[in-house]
């Protein structure tokens, strides 16, 4: 009975000398997170400046925690800077910095008109004020400078027609008065048939929208100050009039001179359109972006517009190019287009390599 009660007591000993173990282990793997966090919360909302303090608790031989492979890789310079170790003298040449002057005002007005002002003494004072006699303009004097804002202004412009007839043709009243012979002047066509808007109403509307991106419905307000009431309505008919007349031509013109490029680029991106006829709101459309390369000349940035990402709308585009290269990401829909030698950039290079999880021996 005694030997057994002191086996069972050895084995007790021996198992709470065991849990006492991994009780140590897991305070100490305790400790050693809850400072991977404090040091990490430094990190994120800490000050830059902050020195960062290597950890004193020991770490098993040749065991790394998580505070020294981020002193390693990031803070090294401040994990082992140690402000008593002397070091020998080095001369340190720097490179001169050119610090480029800031603009005087003369070079930021040169393009302005400028207009003098002259201020002179009021009537009542030209006269000396000891004996009375008429003062005499010697000079001036400058003084200052401002700059003025003109706001725009607009007006409503009503041609008319001139008419004109034949005082011979028609000498004698006895003849027809049909047979009169009138001659009529020719007035400028209108930008878009029926519709008041003038050229330099609609780029201004164009500008705004596009270059400013201003929305219509701040144009619509905008418009209001100058005592025009302008739905976004009419200023959204106006803008798609005019590319389908006029901006449709000049791109199709820039279509064709991208093409005899050597160079291209292109991307896309998805995008989400409202109130498409027979698609869902949450539908995927796509927007297309093919410019020219730094080739010396002038760029050429066009965009597209497809309601899908299929590889055919880049095959239709890019439609009798004359071969070169097309510089694209990793999508998968540039692959094997006609006549075409096709490269990835430097940004997206590092996404294409894969590492092998183990390496070969010659490695």
């Amino acid at each position: 009975m005694m030997q057994q009660l002191k086996k069972t007591v050895e084995s007790q000993t021996r198992m709470i000398a065991s849990l006492q173990e991994s009780l140590d282990a897991a305070n100490q793997l305790a400790a050693q997170r809850l400072e991977t966090i404090e040091y990490l919360k430094k990190q994120l909302y800490g000050a830059s400046s902050e020195k960062r303090k290597k950890p004193e608790e020991p770490q098993a031989d040749g065991q790394l925690t998580l505070f020294d492979m981020y002193a390693q890789i990031f803070d090294e310079a401040e994990y082992h800077h140690d402000p008593k170790a002397t070091e020998p003298e080095q001369v340190v040449v720097v490179k001169e910095h050119v610090r480029k002057s800031r603009k005087t005002n003369a070079e930021k007005y040169k393009d302005l008109p400028t207009e003098v002002v002259e201020v002179p003494l009021p009537g009542s004072e030209q006269s000396c004020p000891d004996c009375g006699t008429p003062l005499v303009r010697v000079g001036k004097e400058y003084v200052r400078e401002e700059l003025v804002y003109i706001p725009a202004t607009l007006k409503l412009v009503r041609y008319y027609r001139t008419t004109y007839k034949c005082p011979a043709c028609t000498e004698g009243y006895h003849l027809d008065q049909n047979s009169y012979k009138f001659v009529k002047s020719v007035v400028p066509k209108a930008l878009i048939p029926h519709s008041p808007v003038s050229p330099s109403v609609a780029s201004w509307c164009i500008y705004q929208k596009y270059a400013l991106s201003l929305p219509l419905y701040r144009q619509e307000k905008d418009w209001l100050q100058f005592g025009l009431e302008l739905s976004r309505t009419t200023i959204a008919n106006w803008i798609i009039n005019c590319v389908d007349r006029y901006f449709i031509h000049v791109y199709g013109f820039f279509h064709r001179e991208l093409l005899k490029r050597g160079f291209l680029m292109s991307d896309e991106t998805r995008v989400q359109v409202l109130k498409e006829p027979e698609r869902r709101a949450q539908s995927q459309s796509c927007m297309w972006l093919v410019r020219s390369g730094e080739d010396g000349l002038p760029p050429i940035i066009l965009f597209g517009y497809t309601e899908t990402r299929a590889k055919y709308h880049i095959e239709r585009f890019l439609e009798g190019y004359g071969g070169g290269y097309l510089e694209t990401d990793g999508y998968q829909g540039y692959n094997n287009l006609k006549n075409i030698r096709r490269c990835c950039c430097w940004a997206h290079y590092p996404r294409s390599i894969v590492i092998p999880r183990e390496l070969p021996n010659s490695a």
